[in-house]
């Protein structure tokens, strides 16, 4: 964001309980709906790949689209606001995400379909950091805390629920659709928006655009997620592809971050991080969201993979942590009044590990409603870590900084999901060859199974294969449990390291930010 004040307009009245409801339902939902894209094309890639007749490696490159574009829109978020008015972003952010989903709907050719995922996520990305800076500046002090925990419910439910949306239509109706059905619900989210918003639209300044420093963001962003997005296809730095990237990811953000600290009109301000609660709150935020990516995509890889199940199966198992999610987000809001956001998150790190804790216990003969409790702790801990750390990223900064912190936060959970995302994968791919070969080496007794299986009629190659399937299941078994302690580690560092912030300052009055 510029660093020059922004002039921001003063409601006319006190907004009534139906305005700040209106207010948050609608910021809450285009918030779900760009969150929600992120996950709902990842199901969709074998059907997109065989219905335009390319590879299902070129098929990904769908989803490498929307996070690349993404993931440089959303730090711009401060900049765009203040350029265009934060208001003026969301409502054509939404609008032009409705419009180019029924375009890439209507795609007939993997060029023209990504080609309008970059556009949707240039739509896209700065909903979700651009809903929160609304929030916090229209809605009174009063109500602040309990809005950002619906806002913070679309973050965490919806990639859950875009696995499971997205096979359920595409199942039904075609992968089209998955795309198609949010034309009208953008186009609705856009029209209340700007028939509820519009009056709190804030000044705005024609600084001069920082063509350099973009430069340099579109370079180091674009090129860590087309090396998180393939980098597992291309065996990670085997690949001279991939260490390009690195190379290239490395210095344009040592380049991004020189330029952008020493500009006098910077197009992200990274002066924030001056501020100390915001900065312990990103690193913490950045192990956390790890952990918590990490966790989401490792449970239904391991039920696909492993266990059998399909990816609606799957999905309904995600889906559980959303009871308690919902449940336990007025819990949060009121502990925070009453102890601080610091202990409150402190307390949703902790019992995020106790759910990873409690699957490194996972036996390959778990049931369902085994799997449901861990979930349904961990969907407890989720919203009870997210809730205070969006409160600390924001609530220490100067009121010209919102937008730009707001966006850099979002910026930092994303980016560190994606990393987590290829990390998770990679480690857990590389520990089940290795569980394997551990295994095989303390088998006790193996000779004596071939033996058995011999006098019961079966054949010595048919024997082998049946000791080794067994070898395998519990490989990949030992790996998963292995990995869900790293995750639950990570997460205690997170709880740990929450406490480095200053206490935040409390939150007093009734007004809302726009001043």
């Amino acid at each position: 964001m510029s660093s020059a004040a922004i002039a921001i307009g003063t409601p006319k009245r006190e907004l009534s309980g139906m305005e700040v409801a209106a207010i948050v339902l609608v910021l809450s939902m285009g918030n779900f709906l760009a969150v929600l894209d992120t996950t709902i094309a990842n199901v969709l890639v074998p059907d997109i790949a065989g219905s335009l007749a390319v590879s299902s490696s070129n098929g990904t490159w769908v989803t490498t689209a929307y996070a690349v574009a993404e993931a440089i829109m959303v730090p711009l978020t401060g900049w765009l606001a203040g350029r265009f008015g934060p208001v003026k972003v969301f409502v054509a952010g939404i609008f032009g995400f409705g419009i180019f989903s029924l375009l890439c709907g209507l795609a007939t050719s993997l060029g023209m379909l990504i080609a309008f995922r970059v556009a949707l996520g240039i739509c896209g990305g700065p909903l979700i950091p651009i809903s929160q800076t609304l929030l916090l500046k229209i809605v009174p002090e009063k109500n602040r805390v309990a809005a950002l925990a619906a806002w913070s419910m679309g973050t965490v439910l919806a990639p859950v629920a875009g696995p499971v949306l997205g096979g359920l239509i595409s199942d039904h109706w075609g992968w089209q659709w998955a795309f198609h059905f949010k034309l009208p619900l953008a186009f609705l989210i856009g029209f209340v928006a700007w028939r509820v918003l519009s009056q709190h639209e804030q000044a705005t300044e024609k600084a001069k655009v920082d063509y350099v420093g973009l430069g340099f963001l579109v370079l180091w962003v674009g090129a860590l997620q087309i090396m998180l997005g393939n980098g597992q296809d291309q065996d990670w730095f085997n690949s001279s592809m991939i260490v390009e990237l690195l190379i290239v990811t490395v210095i344009g953000f040592l380049a991004f971050v020189i330029w952008e600290t020493t500009d006098k009109r910077p197009v992200v301000a990274l002066n924030v991080f001056s501020n100390r609660i915001f900065s312990v709150t990103m690193m913490v935020t950045a192990l956390a969201f790890g952990a918590m990516f990490g966790t989401i995509v490792l449970v239904p890889l391991w039920l696909q993979t492993a266990m059998g199940y399909t990816a609606t199966w799957a999905g309904y198992n995600a889906a559980l942590s959303g009871v308690t999610m919902v449940g336990f987000a007025p819990i949060a809001t009121n502990l925070m009044t009453k102890i601080g956001p610091r202990a409150v998150a402190c307390i949703g790190l902790l019992i995020t590990a106790v759910s990873s804790t409690m699957r490194v216990s996972y036996n390959d003969q778990i049931t369902f409603w085994q799997l449901m409790w861990p979930q349904l702790v961990f969907g407890a801990g989720m919203i009870m870590t997210m809730i205070p750390l969006m409160d600390m990223s924001t609530i220490a900064l100067k009121e010209k900084d919102i937008a730009s912190g707001a966006g850099q936060f979002n910026f930092i959970r994303t980016l560190s999901g994606a990393i987590a995302t290829a990390a998770v994968v990679a480690l857990w791919n590389n520990l089940i060859p290795s569980s394997h070969a551990n295994l095989s080496a303390v088998l006790h007794n193996p000779q004596g199974f071939m033996d058995m299986a011999e006098n019961a009629g079966m054949g010595t190659e048919t024997a082998r294969g049946v000791l080794n399937q067994i070898v395998n299941g519990q490989s990949v078994m030992q790996a998963t449990n292995n990995t869900f302690l790293m995750l639950a580690g990570l997460n205690l560092l997170a709880a740990a390291a929450v406490w480095l912030a200053p206490k935040p300052p409390e939150r007093t009055g009734e007004k809302p930010m726009m001043h």
